[in-house]
């Protein structure tokens, strides 16, 4: 009994996997075919490009074909093989020749750019703060109180002392002009008093404006007598840095008497490259470094751009201006500058190797999967520190390549021309281009008949 019992439950097993094995065997090649059926709607929906002859790919042909030894011509598609919607120019590389190219790739990030701007300064004086003295009037040097370079001078020092027969007549005026005023001031007529009066004010003006020092002109009022000697006087505290005239030397208005400057606060110019330009504004900071003054920094700001460029150089003067209270910087120092560019930005930025210069438009390659690359037009902004900034065309997080990318382009730059050279072929061309075809399925045959007799 038990025996029949298990012989039984033994027949029922192997008709169960009999029936689970018919049942896989039926449904694998139904899953095969809609397989393939799939990937034939794929290809079928593909659009290639042209079609090219399988024995010589510089034959191609805009519509299906075959060529004289009848082999299909094979369809080219804008990416490489893959048929989809990708760009013009799209490149697809196998992840083995990736490797070996050393392609690389790095995120675009969103960044906040500044910079910093290393260059060569040279010291000089504050053009606002220098006097160069000339004398209103001819004469003669009478005597000299500062005669050497390099002097210190005060406000109102007393320079040297000129003899000039103008400055005597116009004193001899004013003496007479004052003495009328005097005998008149009583008078019972106002038009003479003040006649009187504006006559002296006149004279007192015009030996102002020779430059006649206030205190020669008190000291004239009050003793009544004409000086042979009137001085020059420093109009600022500063430095001598020039003398142009001795004892006894006849003057003129065009000989220069003095040059002074005041050296507490100087001027230091600089050359930027154009590239440098969109990075300086008037208000920066800056650091200045001197070899004859070693370890010390001194800092100072921009305060003019000039609005020209040199020529020879190709760079643009920028003007620093430096506080000086000791006097340690001296003019025709040369100085390294740093400028400390205030100017901030926020943008979407790539390392400086990922762009590719055409000569005509600036493009990175975007990595659109993997193995697969994008060429981008993209239009360019600032760069700092090796980091470039991207205005258009390309987003915060996409791929680019930073190294191989020239094997890449190319690539691209074959597939992008034969692309543009099928889409300028119209369609009334066809016919046209079937008869080319027949020539090329010509040309193989010859080519044919050729290596056939070279192998005879």
């Amino acid at each position: 009994m038990k025996k029949s019992v298990w012989m039984g439950a033994s027949v029922m097993v192997l008709l169960g996997i009999a029936a689970g094995y018919g049942l896989a065997t039926y449904q694998q090649p139904i899953a095969s075919n809609q397989q393939a059926a799939t990937v034939k709607t794929a290809e079928a929906d593909k659009k290639p490009l042209f079609y090219r002859n399988p024995m010589n790919p510089n034959v191609t042909s805009p519509v299906p074909t075959k060529d004289s030894m009848g082999m299909d011509y094979i369809p080219v598609y804008a990416d490489g093989g893959q048929g989809d919607d990708a760009p013009v120019g799209t490149v697809t590389i196998d992840g083995t020749v990736v490797q070996n190219m050393s392609v690389r790739t790095m995120a675009a990030q969103e960044q906040v750019l500044s910079k910093n701007i290393q260059t060569i300064g040279r010291v000089t004086y504050d053009e606002e703060r220098v006097a160069r003295l000339h004398p209103k009037y001819n004469g003669w040097v009478e005597k000299m109180f500062i005669d050497e370079t390099g002097e210190h001078v005060h406000k109102n020092t007393m320079l040297l002392s000129i003899y000039s027969p103008e400055l005597v007549a116009t004193q001899e005026e004013y003496l007479l002009a004052l003495k009328n005023a005097e005998q008149l001031k009583d008078s019972p007529f106002k038009d003479v008093r003040d006649g009187a009066e504006n006559l002296l004010q006149s004279t007192e003006e015009r030996l102002r404006f020779l430059d006649v020092p206030k205190h020669q002109i008190k000291k004239l009022r009050q003793q009544r007598k004409v000086m042979k000697g009137l001085h020059i006087h420093s109009p600022f505290k500063g430095i001598i840095m020039h003398i142009g005239v001795r004892d006894g030397q006849r003057i003129t208005p065009n000989t220069e008497l003095y040059m002074i400057a005041d050296l507490s606060k100087v001027w230091v110019l600089v050359d930027i490259y154009e590239d440098d330009l969109p990075w300086v504004a008037v208000g920066d900071m800056a650091q200045m470094r001197v070899s004859g003054i070693p370890g010390k920094i001194f800092r100072g700001k921009v305060s003019y751009i000039y609005p020209y460029m040199e020529a020879k150089t190709r760079t643009i003067k920028v003007r620093l201006e430096f506080e000086n209270p000791n006097i340690e910087l001296k003019p025709d120092m040369f100085a390294k500058v740093t400028l400390q560019a205030g100017k901030k930005v926020k943008a979407v930025v790539v390392p400086e190797e990922a762009i590719v210069r055409t000569g005509v438009q600036e493009q990175v390659f975007v990595q659109r999967a993997a193995g697969k690359f994008e060429p981008r037009k993209v239009s360019l902004g600032v760069a700092s520190e090796g980091k470039v900034q991207i205005l258009d065309g390309l987003k915060a997080g996409e791929l680019v390549v930073t190294s191989g990318q020239f094997l890449i382009d190319s690539e691209s730059k074959l597939k992008e021309a034969t692309a543009k050279m099928m889409e300028a072929s119209s369609p009334n061309k066809q016919k046209d281009s079937a008869q080319g075809m027949d020539m090329s399925g010509m040309s193989d045959m010859q080519m044919g008949d050729m290596s056939m007799e070279g192998m005879q």
